[in-house]
């Protein structure tokens, strides 16, 4: 079914209120799921919404903290989450970090005990967008199989990076598994076939079974190389934000446990003032450098094409997805309801 983005913006906003999120925080968490599914990601949108609204009644999300911010260096920031929600506490750290690299020129925040971030590409969004360079990595459950292995032993160890341009930002976002955990399940709830080459199944066989490969394992990206990067970014995020690797995480695709993965944030003042209209010269220079006259897409170039439309068109939600959400709507006290627009 489509939705329109003001739709799911307000339902997802008053549920997450309902459940004792302050305004401001419920609205930034719900900003972060429509903002994937208008980016053409559901696997990170309102289908993960079910999920953070049964943690935060089992005592897993605190969705009021903000996280407990220490300057452990001049230019290091170490981040307790306090369990709260990955949005608030990322975006939390992010305000000291731009502050701070005023004066450092680059500024890091390792960030451990806090909720699923949702897509990356949000938040170096918004630090391009200061005209400053954003790197965002995450770390997961073990749901990778290294190259050559048969059993998930790393995360998808997503990385996004932001570059200010004298435009729209240059925007990469992406995991360094084949395709992202979520993008399995979004799957498995359609009833649909991954494809070859995606996953093996629990007992170490390729599968186009969503479901099997939900407990199995993703393989990573570009073979050995792929592997390895997956792998570095595995150890710079638990040896930075001090986080367990990945056999040991839990709490991002599970209502069972605390959340206990790691972030990591860096944010770098650009050597130049001159820097953005450089960059938007260059990427310029690769979209005209097919022979033929076509166009080269550059990373973020798609999904600001599928946002816009969007915005005006709506986007396709899983029916049962949006069932369920409306249905805990309807317990939705009329204090909190009454402040949105209409969702139903």
């Amino acid at each position: 079914m489509r939705v329109m983005a003001a739709q799911a913006l307000s339902l997802a906003t008053a549920l997450l209120e309902a459940r004792g999120a302050e305004p401001s925080h419920a609205r930034l968490q719900a900003e972060v799921l429509v903002e994937a599914e208008l980016r053409g990601h559901p696997s990170h949108g309102l289908q993960r919404l079910p999920r953070l609204l049964a943690r935060i009644d089992r005592g897993l999300i605190a969705p009021n903290a903000t996280g407990s911010q220490t300057w452990a260096g001049s230019a290091f920031l170490a981040v307790d989450g306090e369990a709260g929600l990955g949005p608030v506490v990322a975006h939390a750290a992010i305000e000291q970090l731009v502050d701070r690299v005023e004066q450092t020129g680059i500024a890091i925040a390792g960030i451990r005990d806090a909720n699923h971030l949702g897509m990356l590409a949000v938040y170096v969004q918004s630090i391009a967008c200061r005209g400053l360079i954003g790197i965002v990595l995450t770390s997961s459950e073990a749901l990778v199989h290294p190259h050559g292995g048969d059993k998930a032993m790393m995360g998808t160890n997503p990385v996004a990076i932001g570059m200010p341009t004298s435009g729209e930002p240059y925007i990469l976002d992406m995991a360094t598994s084949v395709v992202s955990m979520g993008k399995i399940h979004d799957y498995a709830l359609k009833g649909e076939p991954i494809s070859q080459g995606w996953a093996l199944g629990p007992d170490g066989a390729p599968t186009l079974d969503a479901q099997r490969a939900k407990s199995g394992s993703i393989a990573p990206f570009g073979g050995a190389k792929g592997y390895g990067l997956g792998l570095g970014f595995e150890l710079l995020v638990a040896g930075i934000a001090g986080t367990p690797p990945a056999p040991d995480v839990r709490g991002t695709l599970d209502a069972d446990h605390r959340a206990n993965k790691g972030d990591v944030i860096i944010i770098v003042k650009p050597g130049s003032a001159g820097v953005g209209a450089a960059v938007s010269g260059y990427l310029d220079m690769v979209r005209d450098s097919k022979s033929d006259g076509g166009t080269v897409t550059i990373p973020g170039d798609r999904s600001r094409q599928r946002r816009q439309h969007a915005i005006s068109e709506g986007f396709e939600v899983d029916p049962r997805v949006w069932e369920e959400l409306v249905a805990a709507g309807s317990g939705i006290p009329a204090s909190v309801r009454k402040s949105y627009h209409e969702y139903v």
